[in-house]
């Protein structure tokens, strides 16, 4: 820590101990920590269901078109009739063999959810509900189990949304990034790994912080990753430069920032600078409509905390809100302590020196 214990003073008075604390855009939360043992909780066993697939239309080459396709790819005679023997052994004529898949009734519903990402909730919900009935018992079985997932999917949409917010709001994120696949440079695999290396190697070795989202193009489907970015001053490799393109979107010329970097290894690149927490809530926005719409996962570099921990005075308490009054609105001036010992008043300074959280 950068402060000298001996030199302060335990609080006098009432204070909440090793509360965790969050910025929420405006005002700062603490949630006061309580002991709640911790006990595994058992997973219920899945039943394993056998999945039918579509049986495979039958083939519509004739006899004749079958000879002179083998006369035209035609092999040695003795590979030739031990092909034919080995595929007349466990095969009888005519049958045609229906692959099949095992997978619980959760795998089954993830399967048809990801399928139908980008159909309305209402014909989702329908067409998984076609898909899962034939596994149930009856249709009351059935609609409680998907309406319960579509609960639980919902529910974690939720909480993503909530840490993400949490930790970009103890961050000051100064740039928004959008990176674009190059097939002159890259092929896609390249393109994501390289990318994400270079970006790795960015935050262990000049402090970068980021949080970004891979996406497609919605009529290209070209793959992009965008991004805010914390850039500490002076680590910014190559030169910043503008030019001047045509937006097909909005049908209007525009002015871009690019990074001479990042042009020469992975193609284009789009630096738009971040000034006040309106810009960083549209920035967040927009990573948001991603994880919505297609599911993708949140990309997170190191050192992204959801809280940092403090004691709080009673003093600086303005109200407790929250289901059960189970948090803390805090006045915007209050003080941070650490283990019983005054760090400062509040603000990126302090919070820096105190323990984080996730």
């Amino acid at each position: 820590m950068a402060y000298n214990r001996q030199q302060q003073v335990k609080p006098k008075g009432g204070f909440y101990p090793e509360t965790k604390v969050y910025f929420d855009g405006s005002h700062y939360i603490a949630i006061p920590h309580t002991e709640r043992p911790y006990r595994p909780r058992k997973k219920p066993v899945e039943e394993v269901i056998t999945l039918d697939e579509e049986k495979p239309e039958e083939s519509e080459i004739t006899q004749s078109e079958s000879d002179c396709e083998l006369q035209e790819n035609s092999a040695p005679a003795e590979e030739a009739d031990a092909l034919t023997s080995v595929e007349n052994i466990d095969t009888p004529p005519n049958i045609v063999q229906i692959p099949q898949k095992q997978l619980t009734k959760n795998q089954l519903f993830e399967k048809l959810y990801n399928e139908n990402l980008y159909v309305k909730l209402r014909e989702r919900r329908k067409i998984i509900l076609d898909g899962m009935l034939p596994y149930f018992d009856d249709y009351d079985k059935a609609l409680e189990y998907v309406q319960s997932n579509l609960w639980r999917k919902r529910r974690n949409l939720i909480a993503r949304r909530i840490r993400l917010t949490r930790k970009a709001n103890l961050q000051a994120f100064n740039y928004f990034v959008t990176f674009t696949y190059s097939d002159a440079l890259h092929t896609e695999t390249t393109f994501k790994k390289k990318l994400t290396n270079c970006l790795s190697l960015f935050c262990s070795r000049k402090q970068w912080k980021y949080i970004g989202v891979w996406e497609r193009s919605p009529e290209k489907q070209r793959l992009h990753f965008h991004g805010v970015f914390d850039i500490p001053e002076g680590t910014m490799p190559g030169m910043l430069f503008e030019t001047n393109d045509y937006n097909f979107k909005s049908h209007r010329r525009q002015k871009t920032v690019q990074n001479s970097y990042f042009v020469d290894k992975f193609g284009r690149c789009d630096f738009e600078e971040i000034e006040g927490n309106g810009k960083l809530g549209e920035a967040l926005a927009y990573i948001m409509k991603y994880i919505e719409k297609s599911g993708e996962k949140i990309v997170y570099s190191k050192g992204l905390p959801q809280y940092f921990i403090s004691d709080i005075m009673t003093k600086d308490v303005v109200t407790k809100i929250g289901l059960e009054e189970s948090k803390l609105l805090l006045y915007d001036d209050f003080k941070c302590w650490d283990e019983g010992v005054l760090v400062c008043t509040v603000g990126a300074k302090t919070i820096k020196q105190l323990r984080k959280s996730n």
